[in-house]
């Protein structure tokens, strides 16, 4: 009998801070959800929320900061990544937010523009606070208050139906600077150029490696590639791996 190997699994959540810059990656579970939370002095962002972004954030941001939330970056529309969107934007119409809330998310990704019609149509009389649809279409970098946001592409796919193949879909990285300091985040997504050099020598790159073996690495990267490119960053954390 072969001895069994150990399996790498993330301890969630993953947190790191220098000085006013923060992040924490509440979890990042292929086909479950991801949820993540980027603050600064006076900035809160939530990236790529998925299911149980409302009972996390809670568990982190007290209900005041959770309305100062300004801006959700998504990488792409699969239900792992937007599946809290819907009870978010609840959340917020109930607890009466005035403030307007950003959505950034990848040209192409109709699954935002699916959940954001649909929420209208049910709370459309509720709603008091307006919602900006962000939609990005360029490399070309965002500033939010004091963070500068640079959005890339990224290859992610998805099998056929017929399971002979894969096809891309819309997809995005970003690269959060603050105070020369800077956060990689590729999203979901096959080895790329664009991300490793959009990862190199960052103070933080969280890496997916989602594929299990090289069968799948025209889905997801491997350990072996996710680690290489963190290992270009100051620091890493590898994230998105199967449990």
């Amino acid at each position: 009998m072969t001895k069994r190997q150990k399996k790498y699994t993330p301890k969630y959540p993953l947190v790191w801070q220098k000085d006013d810059f923060f992040i924490e990656i509440f979890c990042s579970i292929p086909n479950i959800a991801t949820g993540i939370l980027l603050t600064t002095d006076d900035s809160y962002f939530v990236i790529d929320p998925g299911d149980g972004i409302l009972r996390d954030l809670n568990k982190t941001l007290n209900a005041s900061e959770i309305m100062d939330i300004s801006d959700i970056f998504i990488t792409h529309g699969h239900h792992d990544h937007v599946g809290g969107v819907w009870s978010f934007l609840t959340y917020l119409t109930v607890m009466r937010r005035k403030k307007t809330l950003n959505i950034y998310y990848p040209e192409g990704c109709v699954e935002i523009e699916s959940i954001y019609r649909a929420f209208y149509e049910v709370y459309e009389h509720e709603v008091n606070y307006k919602i900006n649809l962000k939609k990005i279409t360029s490399e070309r970098a965002i500033r939010r208050k004091n963070v500068v946001i640079k959005p890339f592409k990224v290859n992610h796919r998805e099998p056929n139906d017929t399971g002979d193949g894969s096809f891309e879909i819309p997809s995005l990285g970003y690269k959060f600077t603050y105070q020369g300091k800077t956060i990689c985040y590729g999203g979901d997504t096959a080895y790329c150029e664009n991300l490793v050099k959009h990862a190199k020598d960052s103070d933080l790159a969280i890496i997916e490696a989602g594929a299990e073996d090289e069968s799948q690495s025209e889905l997801h990267m491997t350990m072996g590639q996710a680690s290489k490119i963190g290992e270009s960053a100051k620091e890493y954390f590898l994230v998105h791996v199967p449990e």
